[in-house]
């Protein structure tokens, strides 16, 4: 047989076989599950390495180290609590615990949505199909949602709705759906949000805008009513803004876009909604301000965009749920192509001063409670091995009987009058019981101490620095 032809024959049976293994995997698992557990399994063979990750000693990388690639400290500047730190909550999907997703324009808010309803480990997953933008997401064994946002109820409260929208809206629109028998069992809500840094934030709105968007099904509803045309003025005359350019976009000062965030996870009432003529801007800015970090303090999570594995592992830590592919850092984002001068970037950050205050203050709260996490983790990972450890210890001592004090060495030889003491035997035997405590004791000492060293060096391995 002519050996081109041997292996032509060769090369078509494999091309073959590939196209049935093909056609078989979309005909078993057509849906995009299949390809995030695809994703799953192809990153944790590569190691699931982000950029700037480094190698520790066993050769794995640690996905979550200086996801901004600067290999510096963070040093925090705010004086948190253990209540504000540790937010790990009891989420029970199968009982009556709703999570809210506050989504605020810009801010990777739509790929953080479609992660809840498509890429988490449940045991009854979200139904989504081809062609429907809502996917219907039911707790296990009822026909009941666990999840407010807006791929599994839509805009149901008005779109983009903000806090004060929210905190009013969700438990009527929620009670409202309940049968007449289950009305009135109350529910915990748990609000999450993710916020972006103010200026490229900022920069993808006008970019949106830019190509014809409006927001124009934004409700704004405050104390039970909608704002006037004069509280709530419009930033241009036509159909939409499209085409506006950045200075126009920055001139009006009616543009809801300026201090966005801050807006929308602060209590309007307290200012009295949309009227401006109640109190000094200043005033109401510093109560906003201050009604915002309250509230995303007291939020169950929020994540940040720039710092995608570390808003995944602190989502996975206070859910208790698990997603099936990681998280992806994009920087090719529309705002990160946009060329803005030094000057015209100073004047951004002055429009969302505020937002700066309160992302400055949610970066340091999100990068302190990922700390906290994880040193949290290592110390519940070292009391499991500890208690491992008693438990072969204990095995061991039953194998060896009375000889297996001798396993237990003391790093210090006793002296033969120590060992053998001119006393009774009663005396020798508690000497004997007393020498095993202490052995023992020294050799759970030297386990903390490997452990605390290991807790150290993973907190010094995650820590990062303010750009």
């Amino acid at each position: 047989m002519d050996e081109k032809s041997y292996y032509s024959r060769r090369l078509i049976a494999l091309l073959m076989v590939l196209c049935f293994g093909v056609i078989v995997l979309q005909y078993i698992c057509p849906t995009s599950d299949c390809q995030l557990l695809h994703l799953a399994s192809l990153s944790s063979r590569l190691g699931s390495r982000a950029p700037g990750d480094r190698m520790n000693g066993a050769g794995a990388g640690d996905p979550y180290s200086s996801e901004d690639g600067a290999l510096v400290r963070f040093v925090p500047r705010f004086n948190f609590t253990t209540k504000d730190l540790n937010r790990a909550v009891d989420f029970n999907i199968k009982g009556d615990d709703v999570i809210v997703f506050l989504h605020i324009q810009k801010t990777g808010g739509t790929t953080f949505g479609r992660h809840l309803v498509r890429n988490i480990q449940l045991e009854r997953p979200c139904e989504c199909h081809a062609g429907q933008k809502k996917c219907t997401c039911y707790r296990p064994g009822k026909r009941d949602t666990w999840l407010f946002s807006r791929f599994s109820t839509g805009w149901t409260c008005g779109l983009h709705a903000d806090w004060t929208e929210l905190t009013n809206c969700v438990p009527s629109y929620m009670s409202n759906r309940e049968s007449q028998e289950r009305r009135g069992i109350p529910r915990n809500y748990y609000y999450i949000t993710i916020l972006r840094d103010p200026v490229w934030r900022y920069l993808s709105e006008w970019r949106h805008v830019q190509r014809g968007a409006t927001w124009k099904a934004s409700k704004h509803i405050c104390d039970g009513r909608l704002p006037t045309l004069t509280e709530l003025p419009s930033c241009y005359t036509g159909d939409d803004w499209s085409g506006c350019s950045l200075e126009e976009f920055m001139a009006c000062p009616y543009n809801l876009a300026n201090n966005r965030q801050t807006r929308m996870l602060a209590d309007l009432s307290l200012v009295g909604c949309y009227n401006l003529s109640i109190m000094s801007e200043s005033q109401r800015w510093v109560m906003l301000l201050e009604s915002a970090k309250r509230n995303l303090r007291n939020m169950a999570f929020f994540g940040l965009t720039e710092y995608q594995r570390k808003t995944q592992y602190l989502f996975e830590q206070t859910f208790r749920l698990a997603f099936i592919a990681p998280f992806t850092q994009l920087n090719g984002t529309r705002a990160a192509s946009v060329e803005v001068e030094p000057e015209t970037q100073r004047r951004i950050r002055e429009l969302n001063q505020w937002d700066v205050e309160l992302y400055e203050y949610a970066r340091d709260l999100f990068l302190q409670r990922f700390q906290y996490a994880r040193q949290k983790e290592r110390r519940e990972a070292r009391q499991r091995r500890l208690q491992e450890r008693r438990k072969l210890r204990a095995k061991a001592k039953s194998w060896w009987g009375v000889t297996g004090k001798a396993v237990f060495k003391p790093t210090k030889e006793p002296s033969m009058t120590e060992q053998y003491p001119a006393f009774s035997e009663e005396n020798q035997a508690d000497a004997g019981q007393k020498l095993e405590s202490e052995t023992e004791g020294q050799v759970e000492d030297n386990w903390l101490e490997e452990d605390d060293n290991e807790t150290i060096l993973d907190y010094l391995e995650n820590v990062e620095q303010w750009r």
